[in-house]
């Protein structure tokens, strides 16, 4: 079995990129489940509920999210509306260690057309993240609940050592656990001995002709000066970051795990 994740979109330049990369990865590489994180999709803040249908006409099963899903009040109600009237908006996930009661879901158990079963979360970190739920134990109740044995985890934090620790404790337990976020991918792609794919960032599918999406000069000018400003999405140079994950669907194992930089 074949899993594509794509790492957080950021804006119309990220979106574009993924758009034309995005077809000729999954058939040549015959992706069997796709997840895009499209936290960012909206201007780089946030994701509306027509760029969420967007990112699920490129074929996503489920989009994750992480600290800028409610940058648009308009997400609430897309993703609250009842599964039975409105499927698709269940499969926009956000943290699922956020407070009780919080909008949303933070788990989807589905099934591909092949009647292979899968699940994907999606946690925040703790350390220099707003404050939410430990992930470490959320991660442990939400699994011990799940019956898919394919599951993909992804782990919107901030620092490598807390996404690299959470790894190695659900490693042999998740098919695999993969970090976005900072938006810098990381040459740490591996598969830990009990089977977890692994990579502390998969970094954004963005413009990386800006600071981490942001575009340069805004950024310089509010380092330099202290001063606040709006930041605006950068265009150039964009790429479509994303990693490519082999598992065996019965047991969830995964066996491989490669890291994809696709640019014009």
């Amino acid at each position: 079995m074949n899993i594509l994740f794509v790492g957080d979109i950021f804006g119309s330049a990220g979106r574009h990129i993924v758009r034309e990369h995005l077809p000729h990865v999954v058939e040549t590489n015959s992706v069997d489940l796709l997840v895009i994180n499209g936290e960012n999709a909206a201007g780089g803040f946030g994701i509306t509920p027509s760029l969420a249908e967007e990112i699920f006409d490129m074929g996503a099963h489920v989009i994750t999210t992480g600290n800028h899903i409610w940058d648009k009040r308009e997400i609430f109600e897309y993703m609250t509306v009842p599964a039975e009237s409105h499927e698709r908006g269940r499969r926009v996930l956000r943290p699922a260690n956020y407070a009780v009661g919080t909008p949303g879901f933070g788990v989807y158990q589905g099934e591909l057309p092949s009647g292979q079963s899968y699940a994907v979360l999606n946690l925040q970190g703790r350390v220099f993240m707003s404050s939410c739920d430990d992930p470490f134990r959320k991660a442990d109740e939400l699994i011990n609940k799940l019956t898919a044995k394919v599951i993909l985890l992804d782990i919107h934090a901030e620092t490598t050592s807390e996404k690299v620790a959470l790894g190695w404790y659900l490693d042999g337990r998740v098919t695999a656990v993969v970090g976005t976020h900072t938006h810098i991918p990381t040459a740490d792609a591996r598969v830990l001995p009990g089977g977890t794919a692994f990579i502390s960032d998969v970094g954004m599918s963005g413009p990386y002709d800006s600071v981490i999406g942001v575009e340069t000069e805004l950024v310089l000018n509010r380092f330099l000066t202290g001063m606040p400003g709006k930041f605006e999405a950068a265009k150039g140079n964009p790429k479509m970051c994303a990693v490519l994950i082999g598992c065996d669907g019965g047991t969830g194992r995964a066996h491989s795990i490669q890291h994809l930089m696709l640019g014009e």
